[in-house]
């Protein structure tokens, strides 16, 4: 149970083109492709139980990326069965490649031992894992729905891959104040005070003399 549902929350990144045409078993109904993304809805508890599950494939297949890209250097372009496609299988670039790409099947081998789905682990290794490469750890979230499920009212929770519906943080701005030198309309006081007129009543020191 907790390996389908880790396989379906990686089967949500499917290209939108895989539905096309797609029917349900009764062979009428179209399928209809998920509402959001990298997010199921479930139970809290059985998210609470699958996300130390799914953490764990996508740490295995964030390890093999550096192995794919070494072995990307001994790849060849040639068509499979190929003249050139032989002469590489029989060169030792072909040695270098299988020795460079061990790791990474190994690592595919033991993400489908733990979600039985070709294409969930295919869809893991290509578009999921590249995405974590620079975060340490923390690859999902649960949050918990305030409507209860039909029929036993369990808790409902949603289980989702971070970094595609993160709220965005806005950093208030402060007020910018225009400074005395950028403002040419302000005068010093001292000389605002010493071009002011003389009023009636006020005697300099020289009249008092």
């Amino acid at each position: 149970m907790l390996s389908n549902l880790a396989a379906s929350l990686f089967l949500t990144e499917r290209d939108p083109d895989y539905y096309e045409g797609l029917l349900q078993s009764d062979g009428k109904t179209p399928v209809q492709p998920p509402k959001f993304r990298g997010r199921v809805v479930t139970t809290l508890h059985k998210a609470k139980e699958v996300r130390p599950l799914v953490e764990k494939c996508i740490t295995i297949a964030k390890k093999a990326l550096p192995h794919q890209d070494a072995a990307a250097a001994f790849e060849t372009n040639e068509e499979r069965n190929s003249d050139g496609w032989r002469k590489w299988r029989k060169s030792e670039e072909w040695q270098n490649w299988n020795a460079a790409l061990a790791p990474a099947v190994n690592a595919r081998r033991r993400v489908f031992a733990i979600l039985r789905d070709k294409e969930a682990v295919e869809i893991l290794f290509e578009d999921i894992a590249p995405r974590f490469v620079e975060r340490p750890g923390g690859y999902t979230r649960i949050m918990r729905l305030a409507t209860p499920r039909l029929g036993d009212a369990g808790q409902r929770a949603i289980l989702e891959l971070v970094g595609q519906h993160d709220r965005v943080k806005q950093v208030s701005q402060k007020p910018s104040f225009e400074t005395e030198e950028d403002d040419t309309s302000a005068q010093p006081v001292s000389s605002a005070v010493s071009d002011a007129p003389e009023t009636e009543g006020e005697m300099t020191a020289d009249e008092e003399e």
